[in-house]
Order: C-alpha cells, then sequence, then structure tokens
C-alpha cells in the first residue's frame, strides 16, 4: 500500500479519536479524554510515520520512540516536548486499576481543556509537517 494511503488510514482513525475524546470531556469523563488525546497524538505521529519511512510504524505507544523514528522529534519544541511526556501516563487501555485511579486523580476540568486544547494543537502541527511532505489530505 502506498505511503500516502498508509497515512490517510491513520488519520482517518484520528478524527474519530478526537470526536471521541471531545464527547468525553462534554461528559466530563477526564481520565477517558485523556486516552483519547493520547491516541490522537500516537496516531498522527504514525501517519507522519508512513510519508517518511517504506515500513510500517511499530506496535508501541511511546510518542518520543515513534517520533525519534520517524524523524520528527527533533523538529518538536521544548513545550511539545514537555506535552508528550504530560500525557504519557494517559496510556492507560491496559493499566491496573489502581494506575488509573492516579492518573485520574492528577485531572480536573480544567487540566483535561488544557490537555485537549494541546493535543488539537500538536496534531494540527503534524498535520503541516505531513503535508509539507507529501499531498496528504
Amino acid at each position: 500500500m502506498p505511503n500516502i494511503e498508509r497515512a490517510n488510514k491513520w488519520l482517518d482513525i484520528v478524527a474519530e479519536d478526537l470526536v471521541v475524546a471531545e464527547d468525553l470531556y462534554k461528559l466530563g469523563h477526564w481520565l477517558y479524554t485523556g486516552f483519547m488525546c493520547h491516541q490522537v497524538i500516537e496516531k498522527t505521529l504514525k501517519a507522519y510515520w508512513c510519508v517518511c519511512r517504506d515500513d510500517d510504524p511499530p506496535y508501541l505507544h511511546d510518542h518520543k520512540k515513534i517520533a525519534q523514528g520517524c524523524g520528527l522529534y527533533t523538529k518538536l519544541s521544548e513545550e511539545q516536548l514537555k506535552f508528550l511526556e504530560l500525557i504519557k501516563p494517559m496510556n492507560i487501555e491496559a493499566r491496573y486499576q489502581e494506575y488509573k485511579c492516579e492518573v485520574a486523580r492528577s485531572l480536573n476540568r480544567e487540566k483535561t481543556a488544557w490537555i485537549l486544547e494541546q493535543t488539537k494543537q500538536m496534531h494540527a502541527w503534524i498535520l503541516e509537517k505531513l503535508k509539507t511532505k507529501s499531498s496528504i489530505r
């Protein structure tokens, strides 16, 4: 499958994930909003990977490693790097309940709104980088 097609498949999923994150936020589900924001960034990075490399992105959830693997890490600002570290614990899909509770306690309406906004901004930034590399949607 051509690189742009592979990238667009990731971006189709990301579009849905962003809507889900916004809906979860409106319902007051801070932890799962954070999880979906983590997913948005992960999958957007994987789309970028697809236009930069011929192999598939790795089956991992570490933003830093994915960004390093596709050459985007060194282009991230200090603020973006800090944001990636902040949302790293939000990958709660297979975590123990006590870990989920600990992460959930660190979130509230304001912090989650900020995470959602930062996710949208980083997503848009990566998309701009993608567009300069290819004729992505």
